[in-house]
């Protein structure tokens, strides 16, 4: 198990920096946003992501993002982290919500 470690990192502990005020990003479109998402998180589609990292910067918060299945959100994370800011991918919006909980 020690090598799994070693190549994917230290576990992060989500429910913890969330409690600590980082950010919730659902990178989802408008729509599936309104079909559900997790409590206390924006909506913030992909496709406008790179327009709004100035604003999540001014907020000097970790930012965990999240989507459907999680590849959008590893993506958002991507870029976030290529910005300058303190990124994890939280993976699928309903997975995130019930690791929260």
């Amino acid at each position: 198990m020690g090598i799994f470690s070693g190549l994917f990192g230290p576990k992060i502990n989500l429910k913890e920096l969330a409690r600590q005020g980082a950010l919730l990003v659902d990178v989802r479109s408008p729509q599936e946003f309104a079909e559900g998402h997790v409590a206390g998180s924006i909506n913030i589609p992909l496709g406008t992501l790179a327009s709004r990292v100035a604003e999540l910067k001014a907020k000097g918060q970790p930012v965990i993002t999240c989507c459907r299945s999680g590849a959008r959100s590893g993506m958002a994370k991507s870029m976030l982290e290529a910005a300058g800011l303190e990124a994890y991918n939280g993976g699928p919006w309903n997975t995130l919500q019930a690791k929260l909980r």
